[in-house]
This record gives C-alpha cells, structure tokens and sequence, in this order.
C-alpha cells in the first residue's frame, strides 16, 4: 500500500519539475528582432592611413581651380608686358615746339633744344586695368573694363605698382623720362614730323574731346604712330618720371629733367581735352599724390 502511494506521487511531481526548467521570460527584457537590412548590413571597413593629404570637397576643389586659373591668367597677363615693348633705337631730337607744332604751342614747350638719348623699350599700349589688377589686386579706375587703360592712378600710386611689378617679374620697368616720351611719341629715328603721335589728322590717332563720347577706349583701337606704338596722344595722360620745370636752350644727353619740383610731368593729353593738348610737344603736370579719371601710366625698360 506504501509503495503504491510513493508511486503515485512520483508521478504528479514529473510535470511539475518539467515545468520549471522552462525560462521565465519578460516582456521589458526580450530583446527586439532586428530588421533584415540590419542585420545585412556590414560596416565599412577604415580606410588605410597615407602620407597623401585628403582630397579636398569638390566646393573647395572649384575654388582652387579658379584661384589657379585666376594666378595662371595674371602670369600670361604680365608675360605679355615684355612681348608689348617697342625697341627705340638711341638718337638725336629737337625737343620743344618745332615748326610743326604751329601757333598752339605753349610758352613751357620753349625753347627747342637739341636731345640724345640711349636706346630703350617702350609699351606698346598704355598700361591696362587688367594688367594694374594683376600686379596690385585691385582697381582704381572710374570707367571698368580689363582692356581700357587704368586710370585715376597718381604719381605715387605707378611708383607702387612698378615695385611690385619689377618684383614678379624680375624686370627693371619704370616711368618714360619726358624727353625718351616725346622721343618717342614723335616716332623716334623714323619720325615724319607729325603733329600728333603718327598723324596730323588727329581723327586716326587720338581718342580726345572731339570723338571719344567722354570716356576712356580699349587700347589699340586707333592707329598707332611710326613706330607702332598706340594712343600718345589722347585717352589718357601718362605720368613721367621727371619733376616739371623750364627748359633749357642748352643740347642735353639723356636728360632727367628739374633736380626737384612740387609736380610731376604728364604727357599725351587724355578724352577729356581738345586737340591742340595732343599735340607731342605739349606739356601738363600735377601735384605726386593726385589721381584724375584721365591720368594713367606707360610703361619703359632701359633693356629687356
């Protein structure tokens, strides 16, 4: 009787211990069944270190294309300095109101005297807004465009511009001398006697006031004298190294002009002025620091 009732106990206590090795689970604690794609998925593996910098974003990659582009056109730019200058071959002048100059000459282009000079290389074209911003970065001029002629430039301001121009290139560029100006706005050894700087019909040479609308003009647009150099006379005046002051009857090589003044000489007349300030004996001046919309510069290299 014993055993049959061990027995029978045995047997409902089975399920009962087969019931509690089946986990308690919770649903605070179960963990979530992650989506496919994440558990597809794989990371990306690191990329292996180099010694090579990090390409830069295709934003800053334009940028520095433009900033190359923009450095490769200032250095053509410049180059073309050198390819624009004119050989004047030394010789002898009269400098000053000579015959053909007529009753419109001033007192201060008086008296005629004889001039030689040493040979030396002058622009072509008066210096370009495009050029003036490739050297300073900037731009005074009243009337924009990158082929008309920088202007509103005083004395000081070319002094400027031709140190740091002379730095890049590694040339010697400096302001024309009056008498090498002259000299060669007459056409140099293979003068015709003009004048004008290469006709006496001022309509083929000069933007001035007669024709120019009162603006400044793309260098080059009018004919260019005996030697091939474009706009002396009109568009605008071109400051000179020489301090202004009187001349002197005496022959000269190589003159520099007055030991010291309060002005400094401007040549070539500019769109603003009639036609008998073009002429190539014409003289003007102003103070160093004054930048007018007619006042800019032409460039000169003893050698190249």
């Amino acid at each position: 009787m014993k055993h049959k009732f061990f027995l029978s106990l045995l047997l409902a206590l089975v399920p009962l211990c087969l019931l509690a090795q089946v986990p308690v689970t919770r649903n605070s604690t179960k963990p979530k069944a992650k989506p496919k794609t994440e558990q597809t998925a794989k990371p990306a593996p690191a990329k292996k270190k180099t010694n090579q910098p990090a390409k830069p974003s295709a934003a800053k990659r334009t940028n520095s294309s433009g900033a190359t582009s923009s450095a490769a056109n200032a250095k053509l730019t410049l180059k073309n300095l050198t390819v624009n200058m004119v050989y004047v071959s030394g010789g002898t002048f009269t400098m000053g109101a000579t015959s053909e100059q007529g009753s419109e000459a001033y007192d201060e282009e008086k008296p005629v005297h004889s001039v030689t000079l040493s040979s030396f290389y002058i622009c072509k074209y008066e210096v370009t807004q495009a050029v003036w911003e490739a050297v300073m970065g900037s731009n005074p001029s009243y009337r924009k465009g990158a082929n008309l002629p920088v202007e509103s430039v005083s004395w000081d301001d070319c002094q400027t511009f031709i140190r740091k121009l002379n730095a890049l290139t590694g040339k010697n560029f400096r302001l024309p001398t009056e008498a090498e100006w002259e000299f060669a706005a007459r056409g140099g050894n293979h003068s015709r006697g003009y004048k004008y700087a290469g006709s006496n019909n001022i309509e083929t040479v000069a933007w001035y006031k007669g024709n120019s609308g009162y603006k400044t003009h793309v260098v080059g647009t009018k004919s260019p004298n005996e030697l091939g150099i474009y706009d002396m006379s009109g568009n605008v005046w071109e400051w000179c190294q020489d301090w202004y002051g009187s001349y002197s009857s005496a022959s000269q090589t190589n003159p520099t002009g007055a030991s010291s003044g309060s002005d400094r000489v401007l040549r070539g007349c500019s769109w603003d002025n009639d036609a008998r300030y073009c002429r190539s004996s014409n003289r003007n001046g102003n103070t160093p620091a004054i930048g007018c919309p007619y006042y800019g510069i032409r460039l000169v290299l003893s050698q190249l």
